[in-house]
């Protein structure tokens, strides 16, 4: 085979390539039919940082049942709502925050203390504890360093409200029982349900 029918031929496949390459990157941009990615020009399009499937990630709570509550400084109160095990290994903690008090409130106090953390104003620095076990379980991480929690909660003003979820490693089976801890807050005991 000659240098000229070579080149051809790789010439060839790295059009091949990059016309595969494009059609799927157009496959990938297609809204899927569903009008999800659609706006009216005056909303931006939703966007969820949780599975539409009920996965891991999705705070489902019903935030009409009280499992819990959590009564700090200046009128800031967390309302928990539901603590459920998944298959997956993990424990999803979901709730309210309010603030009754009289400032805007900023969590910034509630966020860990990693260096490596983007999460500036966050739930990050909450924990889940066995008491009986002696463990305690932090807020999972995404693989950017990003917690599997509530971001961006700061200036929450007075008589607002907004949800809050975090997410853990799931405790034994046998574990039933935790206590769900934020920086600055009292500890509230729940139970844990699958």
């Amino acid at each position: 085979m000659s240098i000229r029918r070579t080149t051809k031929a790789a010439r060839g496949a790295v059009a091949m390539a990059s016309a595969v390459g494009l059609a799927l990157v157009v496959a990938g941009c297609g809204g899927g039919g569903d009008g999800g990615g659609q706006t009216d020009g005056k909303n931006p399009p939703s966007r969820s940082a949780t599975p539409k499937d009920g996965g891991p990630g999705t705070p489902a709570a019903d935030s009409s049942k009280v499992i819990g509550e959590m009564k700090g400084p200046d009128g800031v109160v967390v309302t928990l709502n539901s603590v459920v095990r998944d298959s997956g290994g993990f424990v999803t903690v979901s709730g309210t925050v309010a603030n009754h008090g009289s400032r805007a409130f900023n969590a910034i106090d509630w966020r860990s203390n990693e260096t490596e953390l983007r999460s500036r104003s966050s739930i990050s620095g909450a924990t889940l504890v066995d008491k009986a076990g002696k463990k305690r379980y932090l807020v999972l991480r995404d693989t950017n360093g990003e917690c599997l929690c509530t971001t961006g909660l700061s200036g929450l003003m007075p008589g607002a409200s907004r949800p809050i979820f975090a997410q853990f490693p799931a405790p034994p089976a046998k574990v039933t029982e935790v206590d769900f801890q934020l920086p600055t807050m009292p500890p509230a005991s729940v139970q844990i349900t699958d």
